[in-house]
């Protein structure tokens, strides 16, 4: 038996929608998408697996029927759902009353249920959120008949608001495989057994590393998965990056230098910056303007400005700035005593106020 492991898609989330690309990014998780489907039917899949949250939020009718659509697009396929905690089943949840492709299944029952496929002799089991929230660890000492069937579970959650679960014992459970969602990172919790797919596409700057599905093979006579992995998906990463700078740094080296970095990695990829290090004080770091001329969701300055505080002292032995030096600076200061030192020193030196 032959799957793909799929689900956080949130159709229908605009990503960073106060950006230029904020758009771009709201089509890219339904073109992402789209792309998942034709896998499906490239790889000749028997399931297709989506863990939860496949909208963002209440779908309209209009949502429905473009992903029915392309659920239609591979009707050889088994497309099984269940809701999770942002597409929850509510009592007038247009999910109710829709007509679906005859491939596709809902497991939307609040407690746990399952559906058999004869043909592949599987068995998937899983339920959706009714809630926002599920506080309880549904999942603990769960039951299953054991038979001959491949066992599949699937389900959402793994933080303490919602569902909380305790892998270790989940690992000791009898399914073939367990298709996690919830958490938007890719990640394999217990080899060839469980795994949170992630999301197709990040969906802000602190999803970094690769974007994608799992794919994978069961045997079936042993139950056991034979192969699980995982394929890159995401149109483009979003990428940290720290940036030394010193006094010698002047606003066009800085231009400079963050350009190539981007051109090294790619343009069409969304860039975080942060600046460490000694800058001249003199230099005010033209940020907006860099954010303006490339895809950088936030540049954040952690530079400090490099004084001489010893010369700073002996020009004003008797003033506010001396007074104010002789109180912090001390040996082995801490990051926060240094800053407080660098911010104040800067700031008594451009004030206009009368130092006495």
């Amino acid at each position: 038996m032959k799957f793909i492991h799929t689900g956080d898609i949130h159709w229908g989330m605009c990503p960073d929608a106060d950006k230029p690309w904020g758009k771009e990014r709201a089509q890219a998780i339904k073109d992402t998408f789209r792309k998942i489907v034709e896998k499906a039917k490239e790889l000749d899949v028997d399931c297709m697996f989506i863990s939860g949250d496949l909208f963002h939020r209440q779908p309209l009718m209009k949502d429905l029927k473009e992903v029915n659509y392309l659920f239609s697009t591979i009707p050889g396929v088994k497309v099984i759902l269940i809701a999770g905690n942002h597409d929850k089943i509510r009592g007038n949840s247009a999910l109710l009353s829709f007509t679906w492709s005859p491939n596709v299944t809902w497991l939307m029952d609040e407690t746990l249920t399952s559906v058999y496929f004869e043909d592949i002799n599987t068995e998937v089991y899983g339920f959706s959120y009714h809630t926002t929230e599920i506080k309880e660890a549904r999942l603990e000492d769960i039951q299953v008949p054991l038979n001959s069937r491949i066992q599949i579970l699937m389900a959402h959650g793994g933080d303490a608001a919602h569902l909380p679960i305790n892998f270790n014992s989940l690992e000791l459970s009898p399914f073939s495989y367990i298709a996690l969602g919830h958490i938007h990172k890719p990640r394999v919790l217990a080899e060839k057994k469980m795994a949170y797919c992630g999301s197709p596409e990040p969906l802000d700057m602190t999803e970094t590393g690769p974007h994608g599905f799992y794919t994978g093979e069961i045997h079936p006579v042993t139950k056991k998965v034979t192969n699980l992995t995982f394929v890159p998906m995401a149109q483009i990463q979003y990428i940290p990056l720290a940036v030394n700078v010193t006094k010698e740094t002047t606003n066009m080296e800085l231009a400079s230098r963050i350009a190539q970095e981007i051109k090294g990695r790619g343009e069409h990829n969304i860039y975080r910056f942060r600046l460490k290090g000694m800058r001249d004080p003199e230099i005010d770091f033209d940020l907006e303007q860099l954010a303006s001329h490339y895809r950088i969701c936030e540049i954040l300055d952690d530079s400090e400005p490099q004084y001489d505080f010893s010369s700073l002292f002996a020009e004003h032995p008797s003033d506010m700035i001396g007074f104010f030096i002789q109180a912090l600076q001390k040996d082995n200061m801490s990051p926060v005593e240094k800053k407080a030192l660098h911010y104040g020193v800067n700031a008594l030196l451009h004030t206009t106020d009368e130092r006495s």
